[in-house]
């Protein structure tokens, strides 16, 4: 079967040529307005602003020690590390990096069954975070939130036990990057997010930097980690615990099936990302936008309507230089502010992982609206119904791309025609 089909009476059917999923579309269901998922919009206090979530700048305690922040000078970015937890709560950071409190695999996994402990840099982060009142006590209080998670109460918190849940607070390989603002600047309502697309094209780069510099240091430090999974999850039907942009890297002792069998695929044809990606949306006239450095297009075979943003060069992220992460960066961020604040989304990162050096990818971004549920159809079927097709969706980014390029709020973003 063609990776895209139309049928004369309208049905659209697509094969994800990298993983096989099947999806079929349907004529007429794309036109619905997609539905807001913000339940009680009221205005906003000075206190709220702040202190929404966990994630707020009031609340840094609530979340684990921090590992890096990225914060804006007139001359750029800067990058700090090994901060006290007196330094943390002393000033904001645009960009916060921090362990995930559940991890999706602990530390006991990492350590039972790899025998990693982190290294010396890591009990060196925690013999210093440790060493004021304010970090003991830091540290004290989230063991307790997370024996509470576990039923385990109760719990008489002895050194050992205290040693043993926080460790991975410093050796874990679960990251979060966390951004400074829940609201948009001059924000009066509780709809007036800041997600990816209200971020400046500059703020932009440096949050696609710092989860860049943060994958890398997972490769890095743990040497069993094959790959990392890098992911954003917005709004709860997405799967986000909290309404405040955030991104999640998550180390994995093996590379998966899907991936697996993209480099299969890769050994037979190294030409397959082109082949399948920019050059498959050309022909069907599914390029959104474009720059020297990527190119955005609707993606086919996706169980919900997703957009794909490819590099134009391959390599390890950290490896594609500066300008190629801003003209991607750039992309993401237009695609991000022409599907809005009140849309579901997950951005899923697709890259090459340093354990197979010979196999050259770019790196991708799937940003996936996340509008319909998948059910008993496609549990029966493993064919799964979308709701928008792509030519569809390209439509709705296009007509919007162009009114915020129109208002100044776009990075370098070229739309592209059909024609």
């Amino acid at each position: 079967m063609e990776p895209l089909l139309r049928l004369p009476d309208g049905t659209v059917k697509q094969i994800n040529p990298f993983s096989g999923t099947e999806v079929w579309t349907v004529p007429g269901r794309g036109n619905r307005p997609l539905p807001s998922v913000l339940d009680d919009v009221h205005s906003l206090t000075e206190h709220e602003i702040r202190n929404r979530c966990a994630f707020c700048e009031g609340r840094y305690l609530e979340t684990t020690p921090e590992r890096t922040r990225w914060t804006r000078v007139e001359s750029g970015w800067v990058e700090t590390s090994g901060l006290t937890a007196d330094e943390v709560i002393a000033a904001p950071a645009e960009f916060r990096r921090i362990p995930n409190l559940f991890e999706i695999l602990s530390y006991d996994y990492w350590h039972l069954n790899h025998g990693y402990d982190g290294g010396p840099a890591a009990l060196e982060r925690e013999e210093h975070y440790l060493s004021t009142e304010l970090g003991r006590r830091h540290v004290r209080d989230l063991v307790r939130t997370r024996l509470k998670a576990k039923g385990e109460e109760s719990a008489d918190l002895d050194d050992d036990l205290l040693q043993n849940e926080s460790r991975g607070f410093f050796a874990g390989c679960h990251d979060v990057i966390v951004a400074r603002r829940h609201y948009v600047d001059g924000a009066t309502r509780t709809d007036q997010l800041a997600s990816s697309g209200t971020l400046s094209p500059h703020e932009h780069t440096a949050f696609v930097r710092a989860t860049v510099s943060s994958a890398r240091r997972l490769y890095e430090g743990n040497p069993h980690a094959q790959y990392v999974s890098i992911f954003q999850n917005w709004l709860a039907p997405a799967g986000a615990s909290f309404e405040h942009l955030h991104k999640q890297l998550v180390a994995i002792d093996r590379i998966g099936g899907r991936l697996r069998g993209e480099i299969a695929k890769w050994r037979k044809d190294p030409e397959i990302y082109r082949r399948f990606g920019p050059d498959l949306a050309r022909t069907h006239g599914l390029v959104i936008a474009e720059n020297e450095h990527a190119i955005a297009f609707a993606g086919v075979g996706h169980r919900y309507p997703g957009i794909d943003v490819f590099t134009k060069a391959d390599g390890l992220p950290w490896e594609l230089g500066d300008e190629v992460l801003r003209g991607w960066s750039d992309l993401v961020h237009a695609c991000h502010a022409a599907t809005g604040v009140l849309v579901p989304t997950n951005e899923e990162w697709h890259h090459q992982p340093p354990s197979v050096p010979d196999v050259r990818m770019p790196l991708r971004a799937v940003i996936k609206w996340r509008i319909n549920n998948p059910a008993g159809f496609e549990g029966g079927t493993g064919v799964f119904v979308n709701t928008i097709d792509p030519w569809t969706l390209r439509e709705r980014l296009v007509d919007r791309l162009g009114d915020l390029r129109s208002d100044g709020v776009l990075g370098e973003v070229e739309l592209r025609s059909t024609t």
